[in-house]
């Protein structure tokens, strides 16, 4: 969304502001958080006034000019909206001791609950968009009418419709609605919140440090330097560097931007399509959000989901993550068949150099190391922002001394309105879930359209991923899907992290999926080329991204769930996976190759040995290199995956520059 483009005393007073909110919530993370419930309303109480002066309530279409005055209703609703907030603050206590259905919601409570599920509302429209508002008065919709229908039915009044009845039914399930949304923790303030008012917003800040300490320019030197003189060099640079930058801004959108305002000039100039340049920084900038040790923040909502430390998100991301980026060898094979040159040697940082600094690399490896080895993730962030710091010191430019620690703190606390609102308003789904038990009946609907058939169940919940995140930022629309979807997988018996990671993915995949493909529109502004070209192109170029979910959901494996025999078998069949569709869709093995062999290596590439065919399934199989297979295991525990020696035959005479 436009934000204004304040300045004078107004843009000095929102620095300092800002740089107040990083600072509380860097002192929380490293002295301990306040109570869960506390720490979300001061964290949203922060927020809200931001999202009213930053955003303008409409987009001046006429202008490109971005506004610079906050008019006088915007500086109303930002005062306005942080009265709830602070009200929770002040009577916290007594907030925290009433009974939730038992005690009377009061008059005070009703007006302020309303006040805030308003301005989330309207805050969440300008700062993320309205396909989430639409999403979420759905829900509280349906709430309100199954609660009206309850209320009826307990007074005995439901087959009596009048005026005055009419408006107890609904005076009362609104005061429930409330009281859900405001003075609980299962609303506006649910654990969604809670991850941005504590791991998101700490690992903003980590961000920002890396930033202003030259870390992230390091990376796209790195990848200059050892990418930059292959066939194909500005392509690959835009994937290594979009790939260790996303994993610090974990926004396709800003990563597209960040990086690729850089590497698309650069891909044009050595002969690659404008379109195809744009879908190369699009698909590789969309993967910053699933590559550890950062990931997006869909990622610390998982392990909240889940219940489970952010280490095994990480471990269980390693795999596909780099199955994702084997876009690499797309970029490769397509240069190698087009004949595109590298960059010459003079125009790219020396590898000598670029090794000196390799210390750069440290805060990122520190933070995996910790992670690793069972610390969490805020002490983990605390110690990279340290170490972050420590390495500015050795260049004179980056070196952060107060000034530049401060506009660190102040550049990643800057970033959080958008993933803030966004999970607070994921609470309105999840708040009228609890209160509706809508979510069985969800559940049943997809097992009922999808006939309970996992295949058919697992196409339909990426259907929904997509379409929800054609208008929503990854991390809303994973809560969303996840609230809704996960369930149904856990009834087929998926494991519980593969089938959280395959609605994270889609959600991922949707910025790159038209009609509408964020990513990938903001990659064609840059290339200036038409946006559906540069989107279908994205599609084709990451089209793995699509197949991988489906992968780890049959094959713990690739997640690293299983045994080690089991697991290194998964990597031994990405690496064929990989192969395989990039010599398919490119054409190209050392040498152009016909249909028929693209069609076999498509198929050594996708199709695997055997499948789980689940309880009562024994029926369902799936074919592969011409044998048919019914086993009868947990899909957690088996999927055997086809090697095909073929394929990897061909990799060898692809990169070794040998072919037909």
């Amino acid at each position: 969304m436009t934000k204004r483009k304040l300045d004078g005393i107004v843009a000095k007073g929102l620095w300092l502001y800002v740089l107040t909110m990083g600072i509380f919530h860097l002192y929380t993370a490293v002295f301990g958080a306040f109570e869960a419930y506390l720490q979300r309303a001061i964290h949203l109480t922060w927020v809200l006034p931001m999202v009213f002066v930053v955003y303008p309530m409409f987009e001046n279409k006429k202008s490109a000019q971005p506004q610079t005055a906050v008019p006088w209703y915007d500086w109303c609703f930002a005062v306005v909206s942080a009265v709830p907030g602070i009200y929770i603050m002040l009577n916290y206590n007594m907030i925290v001791e009433r009974m939730i259905g038992v005690d009377e919601i009061t008059a005070i409570q009703l007006i302020l609950g309303t006040i805030v599920v308003l301005a989330l509302i309207e805050a969440t429209r300008r700062a993320v968009g309205l396909p989430i508002i639409l999403v979420s008065l759905a829900f509280m919709g349906y709430c309100m009418y199954y609660m009206m229908t309850d209320i009826a039915t307990q007074s005995g009044t439901l087959g009596n419709f009048s005026l005055a009845n009419f408006c107890d039914w609904f005076s009362g399930a609104f005061k429930l609605l409330i009281e859900e949304m405001y003075l609980t923790d299962e609303g506006i303030y649910s654990s969604s919140l809670g991850v941005s008012a504590t791991l998101v917003m700490i690992f903003l800040i980590f961000g920002g440090f890396l930033e202003n300490s030259g870390v992230g320019e390091y990376f796209m030197e790195f990848a200059q330097a050892f990418t930059g003189t292959q066939a194909g060099g500005p392509a690959k640079i835009a994937v290594v560097s979009s790939c260790l930058f996303g994993s610090i801004s974990g926004s396709a959108v800003a990563n597209v931007y960040g990086t690729g305002t850089f590497t698309i000039p650069l891909m044009k100039r050595i002969g690659y399509k404008p379109y195809f340049a744009g879908a190369v920084e699009a698909v590789a900038s969309s993967g910053g959000q699933i590559m550890p040790p950062v990931m997006g923040a869909g990622a610390f909502v998982m392990a909240s989901f889940l219940n489970v430390p952010f280490s095994r998100i990480v471990v269980a991301a390693i795999l596909p993550a780099l199955l994702y980026y084997a876009v690499l060898v797309m970029v490769h094979l397509t240069a190698k068949r087009d004949g595109l040159r590298g960059l010459p040697p003079e125009e790219l940082p020396e590898k000598k150099s670029v090794l000196k600094r390799a210390y750069m690399m440290s805060p990122i490896i520190l933070l995996v190391y910790l992670l690793l080895d069972g610390y969490t993730p805020m002490y983990a962030a605390i110690a990279g922002i340290v170490l972050a710091w420590g390495v500015s010191l050795p260049n004179p430019k980056r070196r952060m001394g107060p000034k530049g620690i401060l506009r660190a703190i102040h550049d990643g606390a800057k970033g959080i309105p958008v993933v803030c609102t966004a999970c607070a308003s994921a609470g309105f789904v999840l708040g009228a879930i609890a209160l509706s038990g809508i979510g069985p009946k969800i559940v049943s609907a997809v097992l009922s359209v999808s006939h309970g058939i996992p295949v058919l169940t697992l196409l339909l919940i990426a259907v929904v991923c997509l379409i929800l995140g054609m208008g929503l930022p990854t991390t809303s629309a994973y809560i969303l899907a996840a609230s809704l979807s996960v369930p149904a997988l856990g009834q087929l018996h998926f494991n519980s992290i593969a089938a959280h990671m395959f609605v994270f993915y889609y959600a991922i995949i949707s910025n790159i999926t038209p009609p509408v493909a964020l990513a990938a529109y903001a990659a064609a502004s840059i290339a200036e080329d038409s946006p559906n070209k540069t989107g279908w192109a994205a599609c084709r170029l990451g089209f793995l991204a699509f197949v991988i979910p489906f992968a780890f959901c049959y094959d713990g494996g690739l997640l690293l769930q299983l045994d080690w025999t089991h697991n290194v078998i998964s990597i031994i069949s990405g690496v064929t996976l990989v192969f395989g569709i990039g010599f398919s869709f490119t054409g190209y093995c050392g040498g152009k190759i016909p249909m028929w062999s693209r069609v076999l290596f498509a198929a050594f590439g996708i199709v695997p040995r055997s499948l789980w065919a689940g309880r009562r399934r024994s029926s369902r199989f799936i074919f592969s290199a011409g044998r048919f297979s019914t086993p009868k295991t947990h899909p957690s525990r088996c999927n055997k995956v086809s090697v095909a020696s073929p394929v990897l035959c061909g990799a060898y005479f692809s990169f070794s520059g040998h072919g037909h």
